[in-house]
């Protein structure tokens, strides 16, 4: 039996979860969460984000232990964030981290954040060897395994798809609360005319900013008139990019022949999303595994589960190590304990 706990601080979300691991079983004990939420027509600054973090912490920390009835005593190892994200926010949270380690005399584990997020998916919903799509606020890829790594097939070109309705959404001067995506997806089932806008698939990538400026463009236009409501535009908006999506992952299925799409990621938990993919996964004998807002959203468990993986298999993170970066992308972990 090992038990592990993980912070998670990449973004506007400071999370603390602990897990554990026995024979083969996997227990979420604790999944606590707090997030950085900004006034409407506003995005979060790396400082004020960091702020926030360094705020909450003990409480989101002491919380997580209690939920999981544990004492410091009994954790195993001490999992982090190591990368991709925001630079304040990932070293805060660090910080916490070693810490803690230097305190509680645990080992540490540094972990990649895209990482974490792939294999809390496959182990919520039992998916075994899926093409992956990772969409959130900072990244999207199609993804599939191959050989001890996460091969990138396809990935954005310029910004990430969650990074382009967050922005949409301050053009709409939505709420951030609980997030800006989430109020968009509410505003499209309210949709009633589908305004064409641009279609920027380029081989297996994807490119999001043109798109964001031409709907950014029609809304300053076309909304005081009245022809159009936000509605309109939201809808619009999610359909051209969730097809887009759906065509770069059916062309990674049908280029390493699978049959099972796992989608992770806070963008993942976009129902109208993973209802597109299921109507393309049927067309194709396949199915889409995806999980709730638990677990696409960013969370401690996720990096305290890929973190005990990486720690069983002999992976450790020297102190004088565990740094962050803000660029770490997928492909570069050495992912050992899988075949």
């Amino acid at each position: 039996m090992t038990i592990a706990i993980g912070f998670e601080g990449s973004a506007n979300k400071l999370g603390v979860g602990i897990i554990r691991h026995e024979n083969g079983k996997v227990d979420v004990l604790s999944n606590v969460r707090d997030t950085y939420i900004t006034p409407p027509g506003e995005g979060f600054l790396p400082r004020d984000t960091a702020q926030h973090h360094r705020d909450c912490v003990l409480k989101v920390l002491k919380k997580a232990l209690s939920d999981a009835n544990l004492t410091p005593k009994e954790i195993d190892v001490i999992c982090f964030t190591k990368g991709p994200g925001m630079g304040a926010p990932l070293t805060s949270t660090a910080i916490v981290a070693r810490t803690l380690s230097l305190l509680w005399e645990k080992p540490l584990v540094g972990v990649n954040h895209c990482v974490g997020h792939i294999e809390m998916g496959r182990e919520v919903t039992g998916a075994t060897n899926p093409v992956v799509l990772y969409v959130s606020g900072g990244n999207t890829q199609v993804i599939a395994y191959s050989q001890n790594r996460y091969r990138i097939f396809g990935e954005t070109l310029d910004i990430a798809i969650g990074n382009c309705l967050d922005r949409f959404a301050r053009i709409l001067n939505l709420s951030n609360d609980p997030s800006p995506g989430y109020n968009i997806e509410q505003y499209a089932k309210k949709g009633k005319q589908f305004i064409p806008l641009p279609y920027a698939v380029k081989g297996m990538d994807v490119s999001f900013s043109g798109i964001l400026s031409h709907i950014e463009q029609i809304a300053k236009e076309r909304l005081p008139t009245g022809e159009i409501t936000p509605y309109d535009l939201c809808f619009s908006l999610q359909e051209t990019l969730f097809a887009m999506l759906v065509e770069i992952t059916e062309r990674a299925m049908a280029h390493v022949e699978s049959s099972e799409v796992l989608i992770v990621g806070g963008v993942g938990c976009n129902v109208r999303l993973q209802e597109m993919m299921e109507q393309m996964a049927a067309q194709r004998d396949a199915t889409v595994c995806a999980t709730d807002e638990r677990f696409c959203i960013d969370n401690g468990i996720m990096i305290a589960h890929a973190g005990l993986l990486a720690y069983h298999d002999g992976f450790r993170t020297p102190l004088e190590e565990s740094t962050c970066t803000q660029r770490f992308r997928t492909d570069e972990v050495y992912v050992s304990w899988r075949d």
